[in-house]
């Protein structure tokens, strides 16, 4: 009777398995053949085993680029984070004008990366940008993103932090909202203050969806690619190359299908074990609060 009944669904669920195989499982085999051989346009490709994986893990210019990568992501991620839970906590305590305010927050998220760095690059433009000019009116130096590798790091993660803090922002907000008032009656009467309440009852019930975004931000983050390129294209002479600009040159300006492949796989265990260590503290933190 089982046999029967799978024998039926096969064909409604066939669509589903087709789609997977030839869009994720595919792809992915091809490319984990890709990274064990040496290959190039014209070239027909040559077994090389982990030769690619050696090559790119003892690559000066890829150490360099895993570094900004984590630079970014550490500073970026948790400074959004910082600057979500904070806003999320000011519209929950009932700001005015928050359905206007709200479509501020978000507008960012509806915004191209293509028009995002576009704009920033008007704005912090060195000679004629409007943030630069009221820098200098302030007399408060500049970020010279041009040619200064600090400065435009420090660009590329404020506008990483500007593009995305609505995602945090939304997670945190909608589990701020369905905490229970009751509870925060209850601490008041019990003689809390407003810290001690953020400590005691806010912070613990928001600590899965804290987790939660910074899972997928973490992600996200480490595989930063178009602020980078569009902004300062990994320049200058590299200084701001991350994990995802490395493998493009080493693809499209390089021609070496093998160590992109093989760079490519790097980023996908190192998210992997990433999303791992989240889920593990995000089961915890569940359990937690479920006693």
């Amino acid at each position: 009777m089982r046999k029967r009944s799978l024998a039926r669904l096969m064909p409604l669920v066939a669509p589903v398995h087709i789609l997977i195989l030839s869009v994720i499982v595919v792809p992915s085999i091809f490319v984990i053949w890709l990274s064990v051989t040496k290959s190039s346009f014209g070239q027909a490709p040559t077994w090389v085993g982990l030769e690619n994986y050696i090559r790119v893990l003892s690559d000066p210019a890829f150490r360099s680029a895993l570094w900004n990568t984590v630079i970014i992501v550490v500073f970026a991620v948790h400074i959004e984070l910082a600057i979500g839970l904070l806003v999320a906590l000011l519209f929950a305590s009932g700001l005015p004008f928050r359905r206007f305010l709200l479509v501020a927050v978000l507008a960012p998220y509806a915004v191209s990366e293509v028009i995002a760095v576009v704009m920033w690059r008007f704005l912090f433009d060195t000679s004629a940008g409007p943030v630069t000019l009221a820098l200098q009116a302030l007399g408060l130096p500049i970020l010279d993103w041009s040619f200064e590798p600090t400065h435009a790091m420090i660009l590329i993660a404020l506008l990483t932090i500007w593009l995305h803090l609505p995602f945090t922002f939304i997670i945190l907000y909608a589990a701020r909202l369905a905490i229970p008032r009751d509870l925060y009656e209850a601490a008041r009467i019990d003689g809390a203050t407003a810290f001690q309440a953020f400590r005691r009852v806010t912070l613990p019930l928001l600590g899965p969806a804290i987790a939660v975004a910074l899972l997928f931000r973490y992600i996200f983050a480490f595989r930063i690619f178009s602020e980078v390129w569009l902004l300062t294209g990994g320049g200058p002479a590299r200084s701001t190359e991350v994990v995802a600009v490395y493998l493009y040159q080493e693809a499209f300006s390089y021609n070496a299908f093998g160590t992109a492949a093989a760079t490519a796989w790097i980023m996908v265990v190192a998210s992997l074990l990433l999303a791992a260590g989240y889920v593990f503290l995000l089961r915890r933190q569940v359990a937690t609060n479920a006693h």
